[in-house]
């Protein structure tokens, strides 16, 4: 198991540290509930964890058909909203470059959506994915 130690410094910014690794994140509440603004906020993590584990998830998924997925990208979108604030929405647009038929898709869609930090979001906020290949145009570098 990994652990990482997460240490409030005040001014509603933490430290996250990666206790394996000692990488270290910071997080900091947004502006407008009077946080500096100035990294991501913890729910912006969170987003990044799911892009990160969906990506992981689907590159080994590909693995297993003898194809890889390099370049891909993942767009998370969240909504907040309620009271208190709280994630309404996330919406995640997956980009992988390459053409891929309906069948070959299937498989690496379906491991996104089995990832395990999607399934620790099974709350009442819908999750939905989005995948473009090649019609979207090409890959931003």
């Amino acid at each position: 198991m990994a652990s990482v130690m997460v240490v409030h410094e005040g001014g509603l910014r933490c430290r996250a540290e990666h206790e394996p690794t000692g990488t270290v994140v910071i997080a900091n509440a947004p502006q407008e509930l009077g946080g500096a603004g100035e990294t991501f906020s913890p729910t912006d993590l969170l987003s990044a964890s799911l892009g990160g584990c969906i990506l992981s998830i689907m590159e080994l998924s590909a693995r297993s058909m003898d194809t890889a997925i390099p370049g891909a990208r993942v767009i998370v979108d969240k909504e907040m909203g309620g009271t208190p604030g709280r994630i309404i929405r996330i919406d995640v647009t997956v980009q992988v470059p390459g053409v891929f038929d309906e069948r070959q898709k299937r498989k690496p869609t379906a491991a996104a959506d089995a990832c395990p930090v999607h399934k620790a979001l099974a709350v009442d906020a819908p999750i939905t994915i989005e995948w473009l290949g090649n019609e979207a145009g090409p890959v931003p570098a």
